[in-house]
Parts: C-alpha cells; structure tokens; sequence
C-alpha cells in the first residue's frame, strides 16, 4: 500500500491563496502522472488538475488561469498552488499518483474559501 500525505489546506478567505502539498514514499520511483481532485458536499469528486511525469499539466476548465499544478520527481512530491480562491472552491482536496498501473489516493485535505 502507498500513502499519500496531504498538507497546506485551511481556511482562506476570498481571493486568497493556498499550496497544497502531496508527498508518495521515498521508496517509490517513476511515478507517472500526480493530481489533484476535489470532492464538495454533495457532489462527486472531481479532477482539478493532473501532471504527467514529463510536466504535461491538465486543468479542470474552473481552475485555469487560478490554480497551479507542478511535482518535484526527485521528492515525489505534487504541489497545488491555489490563487484567487473562490467560496465555490470549498472542498475536500485528494491527491493522485499513477504507479505501475494502480491509483493511489491522499486522505484529503480540507480547503475552506469564506466570502
């Protein structure tokens, strides 16, 4: 089993900003692509943005221009920055990694944008 752990989320008000940070094991190598998805109250989770391991970056229509993905290979470590943050962006963030074929997942990071 890989755990993911998860930090940098809070309580933000709007317009602010956040990093999140995910970080795989140090035992791991050739991670394929890392992400980031977000589950609100209610709703399903969603993507928000993924990275391949080249740093091919992907983004959910609703983040573009806003948010960040990029990775430190070396660290097996994905980041989120987060700017201009909205209330609508409230949610559970999970982190995603791709290793030989398997998903993984974070234990999500709670983000709270207040108006």
């Amino acid at each position: 089993q890989v755990q993911l752990v998860e930090s940098g989320g809070g309580l933000v008000q709007a317009g602010g900003s956040l990093r999140l940070s995910c970080a795989a094991p140090g035992s791991i190598f050739s991670i394929d692509d890392m992400g980031w998805y977000r589950q609100a109250p209610g709703k399903q989770r969603e993507l928000v943005a993924r990275i391949t391991r080249g740093g091919r970056t992907n983004y959910a229509d609703y983040v573009k221009g806003r948010f960040t993905i990029s990775r430190d290979n070396g660290k097996n470590t994905v980041y989120l920055q987060m700017n201009s943050l909205k209330p609508e962006d409230t949610a559970v963030y999970y982190c995603n990694i791709d290793w030989f074929g398997a998903g993984y997942w974070g234990q999500g990071t709670q983000v709270t944008v207040s108006s």
